[in-house]
């Protein structure tokens, strides 16, 4: 590997991670596993599946700034971006009612047969990160596998982080011991999500 592509990857899996520290990239995860009941293994798997959806988006910016130029692509990408709070807020607005409406039911099971993790992915896949793009870009310089380099490299990254940041938050959920939250627990998750797209928002992030 030439020393160029080494710095454009290194930079992909610096971005790929640094980014996802953000907490909109886990703490939704965490916050519906503890109160959907979702076991590991399907917290993990929603998670890689919402990674990819937001990481692959990313990427097909990217290389469509090959043909139709940065400034142009880069405008939609960061469109996208500044939307995404707003995206997180109506997620969480509508899974908050949904969450108390299920409450007050006289069977509050859990039916969802996997719209929440549809919906997540949704969400991600509308939230993609602009900074690969000047990467993608850089890399076409290299050939096609130098632009597929980086895109793995950029999504590995973003995905592992991922998946450790909401193991993490997931382990402090499920040790949480709070009678009220095995009732009103998806209500609880959707106001963390509206509080957490809002502040977001606030904060221009």
């Amino acid at each position: 590997m030439s020393g160029w592509l080494f710095a454009l990857v290194l930079a992909a899996v610096t971005v790929g991670s640094l980014h996802t520290v953000a907490p909109d990239h886990w703490m939704p995860f965490a916050a519906l596993a503890r109160a959907r009941g979702w076991s590991r293994w399907r917290t993990a798997r929603t998670t890689i599946l919402c990674g990819f959806g937001h990481v692959t988006v990313s990427a097909l910016l990217g290389i469509a700034a090959l043909f139709a130029g940065l400034a142009a692509v880069k405008a939609v990408g960061s469109h996208l971006e500044k939307q995404a709070n707003v995206l997180l807020m109506a997620f969480g607005t509508i899974y908050m009612v949904w969450g108390l409406r299920r409450s007050f039911r006289r069977d509050p099971h859990h039916h969802d047969h996997g719209l929440t993790e549809w919906s997540l992915f949704a969400l991600f896949s509308a939230d993609p990160c602009v900074a690969v793009i000047p990467m993608i870009m850089a890399a076409a310089a290299g050939g096609w596998r130098a632009v597929g380099v980086v895109v793995l490299s950029y999504e590995i990254a973003t995905i592992a982080t991922m998946v450790v940041l909401v193991a993490a938050a997931d382990a402090g959920a499920r040790a949480l011991r709070v009678p009220w939250l095995d009732r009103y627990g998806d209500a609880a998750a959707g106001g963390l999500i509206v509080t957490l797209g809002a502040t977001l928002a606030i904060a221009g992030a």
